[in-house]
């Protein structure tokens, strides 16, 4: 079992196979299940995501119960539209995907979690925007899938995916940059530069704290997908024209792990501090659960 972002970059190199190909070959190791029903289980995956990204933006888009969330996929699908956006069209759709992601999860609807519900958006969001420039079929989004997978498995090890441990760093940041690395061997990258991109990617979103509002997934996790999406592919790019980092990607999970550690509960999804701590994010919680909630908080 690969224990470190080296020993899969390694182990890539010297073999000369994709890091998606180690990934399937861990899991059968692993799980002792068949190719086949580890590949079906990883397609199962994607036809989530793909059904979630859709639903966001038919009608008038998914909302959520509170009413905090929802419709917003609908209104950058529509600004993409006009053709005015000033990042690109491209990086757009992968914003539209994240965030629509996101609502359908704070509507209740089924995400798949990558790594964690919170962060459901991003992965998603970086694979639609890449797959018409890059022309993935679906057995590709399916190894882009295998590829995250593997490099979120050593963030899992080595530190956290919780924000409740880690704060959002370990959760849009991990998944951001699980993404970057995926992005990079998606496009013909090295598997040294998806190490870079994911170093990138990470340190770029270290630190980040976790403060929901009223302790729900929704503000400000649902637009922090949207960053994490544009984060990665960044980072991607970045690896891509060959600038390389000097602080390594099992380095970078190290001091998140420690940044997360340092991080005051308040930060760590409590719903106590950030923006969950302002005039505003404690009205709406007391709208939401009452005021008799909030007195015997404090």
């Amino acid at each position: 079992m690969y224990m470190s972002i080296k020993e899969i970059i390694d182990a890539a190199n010297e073999r000369q196979k994709p890091i998606y190909e180690l990934a399937i070959e861990q899991e059968i190791e692993q799980t002792r299940a068949s190719y086949e029903e580890i590949w079906s289980k990883m397609e199962k995956n994607l036809a989530t995501m793909e059904n979630a990204a859709k639903k966001s933006t038919e009608g008038n888009g998914v909302f959520s119960p509170t009413g905090l969330s929802g419709g917003d996929a609908v209104k950058i699908k529509r600004y993409r539209e006009s053709g005015k956006t000033l990042s690109g069209d491209s990086m757009m759709f992968g914003v539209q995907n994240a965030i629509g992601v996101n609502e359908v999860n704070a509507s209740m609807g089924v995400i798949c979690a990558t790594p964690t519900a919170g962060a459901s958006g991003t992965i998603p969001g970086v694979l639609f925007s890449i797959q018409e420039s890059l022309q993935l079929s679906h057995e590709d989004k399916v190894h882009f899938l295998f590829t995250s997978a593997l490099i979120g498995m050593i963030v899992a090890n080595n530190a956290c995916i919780s924000g409740a441990f880690g704060g959002c760093q370990a959760e849009v940041g991990s998944a951001s940059a699980m993404a970057a690395a995926a992005a990079v061997e998606a496009a013909g990258g090295t598997p040294q530069q998806s190490s870079e991109a994911f170093s990138t990617a990470l340190q770029n979103l270290l630190g980040l704290v976790c403060d929901p509002v009223a302790g729900l997934v929704e503000i400000p996790c649902v637009k922090r997908n949207a960053i994490g999406t544009a984060n990665a592919l960044v980072a991607a790019d970045i690896a891509l024209a060959g600038v390389t980092n000097v602080i390594n990607a099992d380095e970078v999970i190290e001091a998140m792990f420690r940044v997360g550690r340092q991080m005051p509960s308040e930060l760590r999804e409590t719903g106590l501090g950030g923006i969950a701590a302002t005039p505003t994010g404690i009205a709406i919680k007391s709208k939401i659960f009452g005021e008799k909630v909030i007195k015997k908080e404090r």
